[in-house]
């Protein structure tokens, strides 16, 4: 850690889409559409959570602190993304770290966060008398504070890894940010350290969240399948519903990013390389743009909570 930098690159370019100047327009207004409606959709879903006091349940509280993650995320690399489909394709060697850094702090708490969501699903349905004793506010506070935490720490150690590194003379990076396996294929010099700590880093942020959410919910339809009635059932599982369906999108994109071998560099993988900036483009916008529509679209509370909202703007508004 205490080592010094010899990199003689003071900036990478970020290649994009250059490859492909006819969508770089296309890709441009819709990447841009969908950060609106990331913003909007997010912002909604925290403003509601804070707004209605019905809604001042630790479920909320995960909630309003993901859709607050996710417009954290995808504002550290929409702009650099956009900046990539423009004249401006450089990022300094130093914006480069950071932008990587809340990349991997923000993406490593998902993780986390989505994983204490699916215990606090699991306390919900298997134990709902004792629900508000084991979630109360000194239980689902300290959790979603060390998802943060988590996060940041994971982020700073690989990090500092990726950027200690010396980096000679390619500065193109083949993505639209300073995605970290992108940089490190630019280092010249061994990288071994680093795919050892971004192995335990997966193990750690991918593999056991996903363990404990498939282990969580394998307790949770064994308790919903023994609810006697049909209408039980259904409302049993309505109210997890919408956590799974992100949980599979989240993690559906981020294994086929991260967990598959990956390719060398040249000239015969650049189908491969716009595979990746494609797949890393609906990790990175969509999913966060598809949260809020799902907990919404399959939340009564939500819906109602953002009805009495607008009735209340336009009664003062009149």
């Amino acid at each position: 850690m205490g080592k010094t930098n010899q990199s003689s690159v003071t900036e990478f370019v970020l290649l994009g889409l250059s490859g492909y100047p006819e969508l770089e327009a296309i890709y441009f207004v819709l990447v841009l559409c969908m950060y609106l409606v990331i913003l909007l959709g997010n912002g909604v879903i925290i403003i509601v959570s804070v707004y209605d006091s019905h809604l001042h349940t630790p479920m909320y509280f995960f909630l309003s602190n993901l859709s607050f993650l996710d417009i954290c995320y995808t504002s550290s690399s929409i702009p650099l993304f956009l900046s990539s489909l423009t004249s401006k394709k450089t990022i300094s060697f130093s914006g480069c770290g950071v932008q990587m850094f809340l990349s991997l702090a923000l993406g490593s708490t998902e993780c986390v966060l989505l994983s204490m969501m699916a215990f606090d699903r699991y306390v919900a349905i298997c134990f709902p008398l004792r629900y508000p004793i084991i979630m109360s506010k000194t239980s689902y506070v300290p959790m979603v504070a060390g998802s943060w935490v988590a996060g940041a720490i994971n982020s700073v150690l690989q990090t500092s890894f990726a950027m200690q590194l010396p980096f000679c003379g390619n500065n193109v990076i083949n993505h639209f940010t300073c995605e970290i396996l992108a940089v490190l294929k630019l280092a010249c010099a061994d990288i071994s350290i680093n795919v050892i700590c971004m192995a335990v880093a997966y193990m750690i942020f991918l593999v056991v969240p996903v363990l404990f959410i498939f282990v969580s919910y394998v307790l949770i339809m064994s308790t919903i399948l023994r609810i006697p009635s049909a209408e039980g059932r259904r409302k049993a599982f309505s109210t997890c519903s919408a956590h799974l369906t992100v949980v599979i999108i989240f993690y559906g994109t981020v294994f086929f990013m991260y967990a598959k071998p990956q390719a060398k560099d040249s000239s015969s993988t650049d189908k491969g390389h716009v595979t990746d900036k494609i797949i890393s483009l609906f990790y990175g916008v969509v999913t966060p743009m598809l949260n809020p529509l799902i907990y919404s679209l399959r939340n009564r509370d939500v819906k109602a909570a953002v009805k009495s909202m607008c009735q209340k703007c336009s009664s003062q508004g009149m």
